[in-house]
C-alpha cells in the first residue's frame, strides 16, 4: 500500500510525534510498503517532499491508500486531523473523530468511566474539592506527561494549577496512588485483543517525561508482577474500557495495581508513542508480534474500518 504518515503538529508532544514517526515510517517500510512522509509544520501547514500539500474533500492524500496520523496531543490526536482525513475520504490508522477527541480530554474520559462504574483513582476539577495530599495536576488535554506537576501541599498545588493552565484552559487534579503501575495494549476493531501486560519501573519520583523518554529512565518488566488473575483482570478492563471508548485500530491502556489485587484505569492513549523507549510497540513485540508485523496490522484495521463505516448512508 501507498502510506501517507503524517508527523509533528502544532502541540507541544511535537518532538514526541517526529521520533514516533521515524519509527513508523521504518516499520512500515519494512513491512512492504511505500511510504509518503507528510511532515505537519509547527505553524499548521502541510509538507511533502518540501511542497505545499493540497486538499480538497473528497480528493484523497498524494494518492495515499491510508494514512497514519502519528500525532500526538491537540491538533492531531483529538479527532481534528481524523475529521480532516474523512473529509478528504483517506482510510486512516487509528480511533475517530469523537474516541479520540474523548480520550484526549482526560475529565471526559474520566466522566465516561465513572458512568460505567470503572475503578478508577479519585479526581477533582478545582482545588478547593482537595482533601487530601499528594494529587498530581495534568492539563486535560495534553500527553507525554508534559505540563504536569506532583503537589504535596496547597502552595505547590497552586502553582502546579498555574502551570497546567499554561498548557490546557482545562486541568484535572488526580490523588495519587501508592500502586505499581501497570500498562496493557489492545489492537483490533470490532475484536480487539489485549496484550500480555507490562509493569513501568520508574528510575524518578514519578514516571514523569524524562522517564518516559530519556534512555535509562524507566524500564519495562515484562509480564507485569502481580497475580495471573490479576494480569487477565488488567487485559479485560483494556478491552472493556477500549470498546466503551469506541476506539479502533490500537490503544494503550494505563493501570494502578494497588495492594497487588485492586485494579484502577487511569488513561487511555488513542495514539501511544513509538518511540524507541514507547511501550505499545515493546509489549507487542514481547507478546509475539515484531513491529512490521504490527505495522501491517495497524494498515489493514485502518482500511477495514473505513470500508465497513463506507457501507452505511449515516
Amino acid at each position: 500500500m501507498r502510506v501517507a504518515v503524517l508527523s509533528g503538529g502544532r502541540s507541544s508532544e511535537r518532538d514526541v510525534s517526529l521520533e514516533s514517526a521515524y519509527a513508523v515510517r521504518h516499520g512500515v517500510a519494512d513491512a512492504g510498503h511505500e511510504v509518503l512522509d507528510v511532515a505537519l509544520e509547527a505553524d499548521g501547514s502541510w509538507l511533502y517532499e518540501g511542497e505545499p500539500v493540497a486538499l480538497t474533500p473528497a480528493g484523497g492524500l498524494l494518492g495515499a491508500d491510508v494514512a497514519w496520523p502519528v500525532l500526538h496531543g491537540p491538533f492531531g490526536e483529538d479527532g481534528s486531523v481524523q475529521g480532516l482525513l474523512e473529509l478528504v475520504d483517506v482510510p486512516y490508522v487509528g480511533a475517530g473523530v469523537l474516541s479520540s477527541a474523548v480520550c484526549l480530554d482526560k475529565l471526559v474520559f474520566k466522566d465516561l468511566m465513572r458512568a460505567h462504574a470503572i475503578p478508577q483513582v479519585d479526581y477533582f476539577t478545582t482545588a478547593e474539592e482537595v482533601e487530601a495530599f499528594p494529587v498530581f495536576v495534568k492539563p486535560s488535554r495534553l500527553g507525554s506527561s508534559v505540563g504536569i506537576s506532583k503537589a504535596e501541599d496547597g502552595e505547590q498545588l497552586s502553582k502546579a494549577i498555574g502551570v497546567a493552565s499554561v498548557y490546557d484552559p482545562r486541568v484535572i487534579i488526580e490523588a495519587a496512588s501508592n500502586g505499581i503501575e501497570v500498562e496493557c495494549c489492545v489492537l483490533g476493531n470490532e475484536r480487539p485483543e489485549a496484550s500480555q501486560p507490562g509493569e513501568i519501573v520508574a528510575h524518578a519520583d514519578w514516571y514523569d517525561y524524562e522517564a518516559k523518554y530519556e534512555p535509562g529512565g524507566m524500564e519495562l518488566e515484562f509480564p507485569a508482577r502481580v497475580p495471573d488473575d490479576v494480569r487477565e483482570r488488567v487485559r479485560e478492563l483494556a478491552v472493556e474500557v477500549f470498546k466503551l471508548a469506541d476506539c479502533a485500530g490500537l490503544a494503550r491502556v494505563d493501570f494502578f495495581v494497588e495492594y497487588g489485587e485492586h485494579v484502577l484505569v487511569n488513561e487511555l492513549n488513542t495514539m501511544p508513542g513509538f518511540t524507541p523507549t514507547s511501550v505499545y510497540p515493546k509489549l507487542w513485540n514481547l507478546s509475539g508480534i515484531p513491529f512490521p508485523e504490527l505495522c501491517n496490522r495497524l494498515l489493514e484495521l485502518g482500511v477495514e474500518r473505513h470500508e465497513r463505516e463506507a457501507r452505511y448512508r449515516f
